[in-house]
């Protein structure tokens, strides 16, 4: 547990939390924030941040859990669909360093949109450049 760590106070209870899922290694808990209402968080009890330090074995059970709390959004209360969302670092817009997913149900009419204006390369070369520096940081691993 970090003792600073909101997400880690939720865990051990020092914080309220409405509580829609748990296990022994995963939480899922409304976002008091909710982008749609029923927007639902779904964390490792142990403190992890970012992804990249998060061990395959958690992150696993983590999307096992954000499957289970989309059909639960579908099925428990009608959503036409379903968005997941997780972000890693202040620039990515994450605001809680543990890691954890945002499943937020949406509905036809719920007037949020999560698009983006898509942008281009300057030349197809320069798509290339960047896929050649990320093949080469995955071969170094």
């Amino acid at each position: 547990m970090n003792t600073d760590c909101v997400f880690c106070k939720i865990v051990a209870g020092e914080l309220p939390a409405a509580r829609v899922y748990e296990d022994t290694e995963i939480l899922a808990f409304m976002d008091i924030g909710p982008v749609v209402k029923g927007h639902t968080l779904v964390i490792p009890k142990t403190h992890y941040d970012p992804i990249t330090r998060t061990p395959q074995a958690m992150l696993q059970k983590l999307i096992v859990a954000v499957q289970r709390i989309a059909l639960a959004h579908i099925e428990g209360l009608g959503a036409d669909g379903v968005n997941v969302a997780q972000a890693n670092g202040e620039s990515a817009g994450q605001i809680v360093p543990h890691i954890h997913f945002h499943v937020i149900p949406r509905f036809a009419n719920d007037g949020h949109s999560f698009n983006w204006t898509p942008r281009q390369y300057e030349q197809p070369e320069e798509m290339t450049r960047y896929a050649e520096k990320i093949r080469n940081a995955l071969q170094a691993q």
